[in-house]
């Protein structure tokens, strides 16, 4: 079995350039064989933004053009693919009169997870924001476990490594693989040493897909790694530069039997 991340850093406010290029780069991951296959958070928009007046037009659908463009290589592949994106959900109104009814649309942070099949698996909407998503982006509620033949998934989104709550989720729940989509901050720290910290409690694969470079005066680490159940980098890219890291894995790691503490 191979995971893929994707390290990217998408042209600011060009959706369907990074689109492209995100196809360039699933489909270099698929070409290695990879059956799981990550992209940063907020992969078609980049991640700074001041309003969501300014961020609206680049918004989209679950199930809009980057699905569209990203659903034929999971049939391809035969791949899960995930990747992060600005999400618009328009509210259902058929509740309403025709005369009454407004283009009433919530904005979220989001991640799409589609299935081998092609078809959205679910879409994921970040619970634990950032200062620079509150600025634009509701939070999300619910956080989903994907059944796949390989073993259980479930996404996260930068952020919410730092969110008790996830980690809590992941003890109870033991997902094999963890698809994490992150725009990280460079702040001088050991990112990787972080994350391994964080997560110590789980014990599952990571496959973590990181940007690089600036947004608006905001510097990325890089560093997209995968991490296995022992929270050993396998591979990892560098500080800069897109890239697609692939690791061999054996399969979902063994079970632990968690013991209460009074037993």
């Amino acid at each position: 079995m191979r995971l893929a991340a994707i390290q990217y850093k998408p042209p600011k406010g060009r959706a369907g350039q990074a689109r492209q290029e995100l196809v360039t780069l699933v489909e270099a991951a698929g070409q290695e064989g990879a059956q799981i296959i990550v992209a940063p958070e907020m992969a078609t928009t980049g991640y700074v933004w001041s309003s969501p007046q300014e961020i609206a037009p680049h918004t989209e659908p679950a199930r809009g053009p980057t699905l569209e463009a990203l659903a034929p290589l999971a049939q391809k592949f035969g791949a899960w693919i995930v990747c992060g994106f600005a999400e618009r959900f328009v509210h259902p109104q058929g509740h309403l009169p025709p005369e009454r009814r407004r283009n009433l649309a919530s904005l979220y942070n989001s991640a799409l997870v589609i299935n081998p099949e092609g078809e959205l698996a679910t879409c994921y909407r970040k619970v634990l924001l950032y200062t620079a998503d509150t600025t634009w982006a509701n939070a999300g509620s619910r956080r989903p476990l994907c059944p796949t033949s390989l073993g259980t998934l479930t996404p996260a989104i930068c952020m919410d490594v730092n969110d008790d709550e996830l980690i809590r989720f992941l003890v109870e729940t033991s997902p094999d693989f963890l698809a994490f989509c992150t725009n990280w901050v460079e702040e001088g720290e050991d990112v990787h040493a972080y994350w391994r910290n964080r997560l110590a409690p789980w014990r599952g694969w990571t496959i973590a897909a990181n940007t690089w470079g600036t947004d608006r005066g905001t510097r990325f680490s890089g560093r997209s790694a995968i991490f296995d159940p022992d929270g050993k980098v396998v591979t990892e890219a560098g500080p800069e530069g897109n890239a697609v890291i692939v690791a061999e894995v054996d399969g979902p790691p063994q079970r632990l039997t968690h013991t209460p503490a009074d037993a």
